[in-house]
């Protein structure tokens, strides 16, 4: 394994680094753009009933839409991005499962240095959501040599998100727009983090996740390395529990945590009634065959695959760069 000066990524490139910049010109507008595309046909039926006029403001939504998108698109043309297998040994088709034993030992380092370096203050959303930006251009552009800039506009809410309930955030692959649809607490950097990832280019959620992660683990701001690391310890602990809500929430209480932590930490129970256990699982179902229709592992990119990734990673003897300490 290479080495990093001062543990920064060590360039794939040469010469000075490169610029790009995506507009994301729809991550500026008042609404949502897909809540735009749903919402526009059902105003103009409403108020103006199958007319010529109503169909014209149903195309000039979907007009500004595609053009924002086509615009983007053309930008994103540009980006050289990162090969993960060469620069970090791993990537999707290629990890190396984690020992019950070494995830176990990892769940105690977690937790204990969460308890050490505990911050409890908390920055606005946008003003995260502009040192988020910032850690993770740098971090990309350390490795490529291009620092790819984009909109750090944050939406609260998007009626996709209704389609998806447990959701945490959600990124428009075509325009780049951006929601996160709950307050969760520390964990809101790395989201943000990992939705920004997209909006640069990284559409696989393994990718995004692993970016997240690098690109705070190291940062001076111990806010932001709370984050990256409870996310690691909280993705470790699905994987032990086996995603079941009552084990998992049990797992928490034994980690011995902070009383916050451990609260941003457990998981509502699961709904109750058999209407709601369906919906939940065709959700989930649908997202997990949309995840490996398009050449990733499913949901368990987001627990498995990511803290695999990382022991990978962590003990690859060809990988460019150099991992973050956790203890």
């Amino acid at each position: 394994m290479s080495s990093t000066a001062n543990g920064k990524p060590q360039p794939s490139t040469s010469g000075s680094p490169g610029e790009i910049r995506i507009p994301n010109r729809a991550t500026y507008w008042p609404v949502a753009p897909v809540d735009l595309l749903l919402g526009a046909p059902l105003v103009a039926r409403l108020l103006l009933g199958a007319s010529p006029l109503g169909r014209v403001l149903q195309a000039a939504a979907l007009g500004a839409y595609l053009e924002s998108a086509i615009q983007d698109w053309r930008a994103r043309r540009g980006i050289r991005r990162i090969d993960f297998h060469r620069e970090f040994g791993a990537d999707v088709d290629q990890l190396v499962p984690m020992p019950d034993e070494v995830r176990v030992t990892e769940i105690g380092l977690l937790a204990g240095r969460l308890n050490d370096e505990f911050v409890e203050e908390r920055l606005s959303r946008s003003a995260m959501a502009v040192e988020v930006d910032r850690h993770l251009t740098d971090y990309i552009a350390a490795i490529t040599g291009q620092h790819v800039r984009t909109s750090v506009e944050v939406r609260s809410f998007t009626l996709a998100g209704l389609a998806f309930p447990f959701a945490l955030g959600m990124c428009d692959m075509l325009s780049g727009d951006v929601a996160i649809l709950k307050d969760t607490g520390p964990f809101e950097p790395h989201i943000i983090t990992h939705e920004f990832a997209h909006r640069k280019g990284y559409w696989k959620e393994l990718h995004a996740q692993v970016l997240a992660y690098l690109s705070l683990a190291d940062s001076s701001d111990p806010a932001l390395r709370q984050s990256a690391r409870l996310e690691r310890l909280h993705r470790n602990l699905r994987v032990v529990s086996g995603g079941e809500v009552a084990e998992f929430n049990q797992l928490v209480s034994l980690t011995k945590l902070r009383p916050e932590l451990q609260d941003a930490l457990r998981q509502p129970r699961a709904p109750s009634n058999g209407l709601g256990r369906r919906m939940a699982l065709s959700t989930r179902g649908l997202y997990d065959w949309r995840l490996r229709l398009t050449g990733q592992n499913g949901i368990s990119d987001y627990d498995a695959g990511f803290t695999n990734f990382l022991h990978t990673f962590e003990t690859s003897a060809v990988a460019r760069q150099k991992p973050p300490e956790i203890h």
